[in-house]
């Protein structure tokens, strides 16, 4: 396998770091951890256990030679029966002589090779005969078998007189120590990231018109200091919300007193050349107030409800039809979506109502997403709008020459208003070119 370049290497673990702060705070707390763990094991077993085993070793060869040079000074059954009195009673150790035996061929060997390696190194150091030793047979004792002319001299030593049998308990109060310092830092940060997390919520939900009174600073003193900043932030945004819509309510009711008055004394008056020709000035500037008013009000305080998007759809395709477009609908029966009802539909009526402007035939589609979210498409086969200027059309009062007759009815704010309203459910609308040969515009909400 091939290695990355040493310049791959920063962009390949960032792409498998974890994002989320929940994910990274427990790593800046776990990895060191778990470093500084194998970092005091290694430093154990490489300084203190190796050389506790070393000696244990050492000293266990030198009681074997012991044992062998005795034998060979005096190669008697009566000093044998000594030797074995003196290293049962003083060393713990069981000597026998096994006349007429040689050493095993096989090598047994254990799983922890170090251990081997320093019995085997100690014994070398202070044999001259040759050995054999066999530390897996028995749990408890080692077998150390010496060569001599008469046979073979054994040797079964307990096992904690060749190496240090107590690792395991420094492994095991190590391993339940870090465990309860995680738990402990994984309930701290656990909390200080629920905290952001709820500040996260609460920004979230006020983006789509929902006020949380629940909301409380809580947490970390900046976390504190963040959520106070976002609740002043709240108010502020509320209050020129607020102090908008007073206005263009008050501006709206101001308007349409002499409006109402003067459709009256137009349908009061007698027929004359004109009166046409001022009808439609007085609807379409109602029609301008209505959608003043709807802009800055925005439908911000409506409550959710589960609604059925082909019946959604099927009230947009009256309008259409009423504007004298041939309307396709394409959506599931059994699709529905909660969703702020009279909020929606105006998005809807008002994207119907631009492609029916616009184009002779329109089409109206909603569909489930894989992810879990919902699209809904409103396509037409007019002139569509040119790619570099779709971010314009979602400008408020923008009315694109290149694109659209300005003689029509309305004051650029169907775009505006659609576009809020998707953003107010979490979601966005985007544009394209439709295979219709028009414009497709396209909500897309969260699941």
């Amino acid at each position: 396998m091939r290695l990355l370049p040493a310049s791959l290497w920063p962009r390949f673990l960032k792409r498998r770091m974890p994002t989320s702060l929940w994910g990274r705070s427990l790593l800046i707390i776990v990895l060191p951890v778990l470093v500084m763990q194998v970092a005091v094991t290694w430093a154990f077993f490489d300084m203190h256990w190796q050389t506790v085993t070393a000696r244990l070793s050492d000293g266990l060869a030198g009681d074997i030679a012991w044992a062998a040079e005795s034998w060979r000074d005096d190669p008697t059954p009566e000093n044998m029966a000594v030797i074995s009195e003196r290293a049962e009673r003083s060393m713990s150790l069981s000597v026998q002589l096994r006349e007429g035996d040689v050493l095993p061929e096989e090598d047994r060997r254990g799983p922890i090779g170090v251990v081997d390696r320093t019995l085997e190194k100690a014994l070398a150091t202070r044999l001259d005969q040759p050995f054999w030793f066999d530390t897996t047979r028995y749990p408890a004792y080692v077998d150390i078998r010496v060569q001599q002319p008469q046979g073979v001299l054994r040797v079964i030593a307990p096992r904690e007189r060749a190496v240090a049998t107590q690792a395991h308990i420094f492994v095991l109060w190590l391993t339940i120590a870090t465990v309860l310092l995680m738990s402990v830092a994984i309930l701290f940060i656990r909390n200080q990231v629920r905290a952001i997390e709820r500040l996260a919520d609460a920004a979230e939900a006020f983006g789509r018109g929902e006020t949380s009174e629940h909301f409380k600073p809580h947490g970390a003193r900046e976390v504190r200091a963040a959520a106070n900043a976002f609740l002043a932030m709240r108010e502020r945004i509320q209050r020129h919300i607020d102090q908008r819509t007073a206005l263009l309510a008050s501006v709206s009711h101001d308007l349409r007193t002499p409006l109402t008055r003067l459709r009256l004394e137009l349908a009061l008056a007698p027929p004359f050349k004109r009166a046409r020709a001022m009808q439609g000035d007085l609807d379409e500037m109602e029609h301008m107030i209505d959608e003043y008013l709807a802009f800055a009000r925005g439908e911000a305080g409506e409550a959710a409800q589960t609604v059925s998007l082909a019946d959604l759809l099927q009230a947009a395709a009256e309008d259409v039809r009423r504007a004298g477009a041939e309307v396709e609908i394409r959506a599931p029966h059994d699709l529905t979506a909660s969703l702020r009802p009279l909020a929606f539909k105006r998005a809807l009526t008002n994207l119907a109502g631009n492609a029916a402007a616009h184009g002779e035939h329109v089409r109206l589609s909603a569909r489930p997403l894989p992810s879990g979210g919902l699209e809904v498409a409103v396509e037409d086969d007019g002139p569509g709008i040119p790619d570099d200027m779709h971010e314009e059309a979602f400008r408020p009062f923008s009315r694109l020459d290149a694109s659209r007759n300005q003689n029509r009815k309305g004051v650029g704010l169907g775009l505006a208003i659609a576009r809020d309203v998707a953003r107010g459910h979490g979601g966005d609308i985007t544009l394209e070119r439709s295979d219709m040969g028009g414009l497709r515009a396209i909500i897309r909400l969260p699941g």
